[in-house]
Order: C-alpha cells, then sequence, then structure tokens
C-alpha cells in the first residue's frame, strides 16, 4: 500500500501537495504548444483503445485524453498509426503516458483532454463510488494547457482517479470544493503526482 490514508489507500492532500510544488520546479515548459500546429481533437468514439491500458475507450465513464505525436512518435504508438495520435480512457492514462514518455525525450505537439466546462456532465454512483460522466465528441475537448484540473477529489473515472479539467477556473474551484479535491494546473502536472493519485 503506497503512503497516505490508511483506510482507502489514497495519498494524503499533504503528499500530493507536495508533489505538486515539486512538480512546479520541475515541469518542462514549453514541451506544449510552441509554434507548431496541431490538428484539431478527434471523436473517441470508433472503438478507440486506449494507449496506456489497453482498454475500450468508450466502454468507461469519465474523462478521456489524446496526444499529437506528428514528428517523433513513441515506440509503443502502433506502427500503423499514420496520424500519431495517441487515445486514452481517461486523463490519469493521459498523464502517465505522455509524462513517461517526456523522461524519455518524446514530447506531443499538443495534448487535449475533456472540458467539463463545455459539456453537461452527471455524477453518478456506481458500486458506492461517484463517477463522471464521459464525453467523446471532439468538440468537448480542450488543449490540456488550458484547463484548470480537480485532483484527488471524491469523484473517478476510467482508471479510478482522475484529473477532471475545466476551462472556466471559477468551475474548477467549485467542483473541487464540493467534492473535495485540489485544483492544479497542466504545467504542475508531473508522473510523480499522477502515480500517486
Amino acid at each position: 500500500m503506497r503512503s497516505g490514508d490508511a483506510v482507502t489507500g489514497r495519498p494524503s492532500r499533504r503528499r500530493v501537495l507536495a508533489l505538486v510544488a515539486g512538480g512546479s520546479v520541475v515541469a518542462l515548459a514549453g514541451c506544449l504548444g510552441g509554434d507548431e500546429d496541431v490538428p484539431d481533437p478527434i471523436s473517441l468514439d470508433e472503438g478507440q483503445s486506449c494507449e496506456n491500458c489497453d482498454m475500450q475507450i468508450e466502454m468507461h465513464p469519465g474523462p478521456v485524453g489524446q496526444a499529437f505525436y506528428l514528428d517523433d512518435p513513441p515506440p509503443t504508438l502502433p506502427d500503423d498509426r499514420d496520424d500519431g495520435i495517441a487515445h486514452f480512457c481517461s486523463t490519469w492514462c493521459t498523464y502517465m503516458y505522455v509524462r513517461e514518455n517526456e523522461e524519455h525525450d518524446t514530447a506531443p505537439a499538443g495534448i487535449y483532454t475533456t472540458d467539463y466546462s463545455t459539456v453537461d456532465y452527471e455524477i453518478q454512483e456506481d458500486a458506492g463510488t461517484d463517477v463522471i460522466s464521459a464525453h467523446l465528441d471532439r468538440e468537448a475537448f480542450e488543449r490540456a494547457e488550458e484547463l484548470s484540473y480537480v485532483v484527488d477529489s471524491d469523484v473517478e473515472g476510467a482508471m479510478g482517479a482522475s484529473l477532471i479539467g475545466f476551462s472556466d477556473s471559477d468551475e474548477a474551484d467549485e467542483f473541487a470544493e464540493q467534492y473535495d479535491g485540489m485544483v492544479v494546473e497542466h504545467d504542475d502536472i508531473t508522473l510523480e503526482m499522477v502515480a500517486s493519485l
């Protein structure tokens, strides 16, 4: 069991905050966006599987993501993926995959994740756990660096712990207050922080 809450096994808020603070120092500024044109997001409702865990994306709740590797795709991306798009069943998988590849000097040109400020989302109970609805249409996505993420909340997605993004930072703050989470920015999300969730 990871260090954290003895009952749930979740890391303490203090630990997550420490990881966020540490991540601010080593954030990979400028890895995303730059002057390179990134294609528009695609819909993820055509049977795509997650690059990180191989789960079929449309079969699960929660925020999802996609990363565009235009020039130098990671070796784990299938050879027949001519468009260079990596698909993810959750924001947890998105950031695990992207941050792990960045440690090997392979950064995407851009990342998109679900923007819950632009969709009518629902929170439902599933086996005693609150889960947030999935939104897979291309219009539901926004560039990751434009979103504020609620982490370590009581609301889960496909992989359990989720990073729930909002383009309206006030909405992120309200969600965090209601569901006992905290708000972080894209550049503060490190591999260590995601792994601790």
